[in-house]
């Protein structure tokens, strides 16, 4: 039996835990929480912070893994390349690792290779404001270079609110770096990737909704994207050549990018399966493809199955309420009878405090859906949601 190691056991890391189980594969999680969702559905526990270098090392050491992997998050890919290349396993080199975690060191590489990106300045904390504030044209950016998920993201739109908004985002990162960049207007895309031998696939490309300025925070996802086939194909291009300029050789790829008026250009990229339940179930529903097994696969050293099923739409679309606690929610049944709805679920339950949205930890839930394009899937999930009360009272 086959062994592999999963960097992190909670909500996220659950769909590819209970996954390399049903393909039977012995399975050891690495978590700091011992209290964590996944652990129970594991072979093996090992107590140690999934960004503790040296300590997933070492866990690996002792579990003789013949894979590790992780699941939409970016911080432990760190972790992962340094064990890969202890134990001589398939994986991102530490090299790789740092350019898909860092966005400083990311948007560096993309302009060493000539991959479309915005302008940007990096700056660790206000200090440094001075030197760079007359090159700083408005709107624009900033954001931590080491976070993920929205935190730490401000629109900045005039001089006056510079300084503020640095220190918000330098605030929210581990080593207080921000990245001050062009404000890029257009939709937004996340495009999956599986690269096998050096060579990036596309397995489709995402439609993205947000909540827009301040925060950006994602709210909606669907697949296959509604942007046109010349539009696509720019895009498709664009993240193939930005897997290839941080290092990705083997494994999966979550890459985000703006189609701005001037063409598609790079928002960042991560080294994993994406979060937000895209590639753990809107790449299947609309493609067949299990993304979650390749990834697996190809961390065990296996050859994937990547081919396509058939071509239909899916989406995901987030719940929100007022601020508040929540009083009650209502029609989660009547939802679930809707043809195409496959899943709807809440991360947050009666009790519980509701605040604006300034970050994905700040959502409510969702509801997934498939149909036979992805104009009706999305209206399947509207439906649902229309259907879902959430009623909550101010303190």
């Amino acid at each position: 039996m086959k062994k592999i190691l999963i960097i992190g056991a909670s909500i996220l890391q659950l769909p590819a835990i209970k996954r390399a189980k049903e393909l039977g594969y012995y399975v050891g999680v690495v978590d700091y929480d011992p209290n964590a969702v996944g652990i129970p559905f594991a072979d093996e526990y090992f107590n140690v912070s999934t960004i503790d270098i040296d300590g997933v090392v070492k866990c690996a050491e002792g579990f003789c893994p013949d894979g590790i992997m992780t699941l939409a998050t970016d911080m432990p890919m760190r972790s992962i390349a340094a064990a890969c290349e202890r134990l001589g396993l398939h994986g991102i080199s530490f090299d790789t690792a740092v350019k898909s975690t860092d966005k400083a060191e990311m948007i560096k590489a993309f302009e060493a290779a000539g991959v479309e990106h915005p302008w940007y300045f990096i700056v660790r904390g206000t200090d440094e404001l001075e030197k760079i504030s007359s090159e700083i044209t408005y709107p624009c950016i900033s954001k931590p270079t080491d976070n993920s998920g929205s935190r730490g993201v401000m629109l900045i739109e005039s001089e006056d609110e510079l300084r503020d908004a640095v220190a918000y985002s330098s605030k929210n990162g581990r080593s207080g770096g921000v990245i001050v960049e062009e404000y890029m207007k257009g939709p937004e895309v996340s495009v999956e990737i599986i690269t096998l031998d050096g060579e990036p696939h596309v397995l489709n490309v995402t439609d993205k909704l947000t909540t827009g300025a301040p925060h950006f925070v994602e709210m909606g996802h669907s697949q296959p994207s509604a942007l046109g086939e010349e539009n696509v194909e720019r895009i498709r291009d664009l993240a193939k050549r930005a897997v290839r300029a941080v290092g990705i050789k083997n494994g999966p790829a979550h890459v985000e990018i703006m189609l701005t008026e001037d063409g598609p250009k790079m928002v960042e990229l991560g080294a994993r399966m994406g979060g937000d339940c895209i590639t753990t179930h809107l790449v299947p529903l609309s493609t067949g493809i299990d993304m979650i097994e390749a990834t697996i696969r190809i961390a065990c050293g296996e050859r994937p199955d990547i081919v396509p099923k058939y071509d239909r739409g899916s989406a995901i679309r987030y719940f929100s309420a007022e601020p508040g606690i929540i009083k009650a929610i209502d029609g989660v049944e009547e939802a679930y009878a809707i043809n195409g709805v496959k899943e709807i679920s809440f991360v947050k339950t009666v009790g519980d405090e509701l605040s604006d949205i300034g970050s994905s930890t700040d959502r409510i839930g969702f509801v997934i859906a498939e149909a036979s394009n992805v104009k009706e899937a999305v209206a399947v999930c509207e439906a649902a949601m229309a259907r879902v009360k959430i009623t909550t009272e101010r303190k």
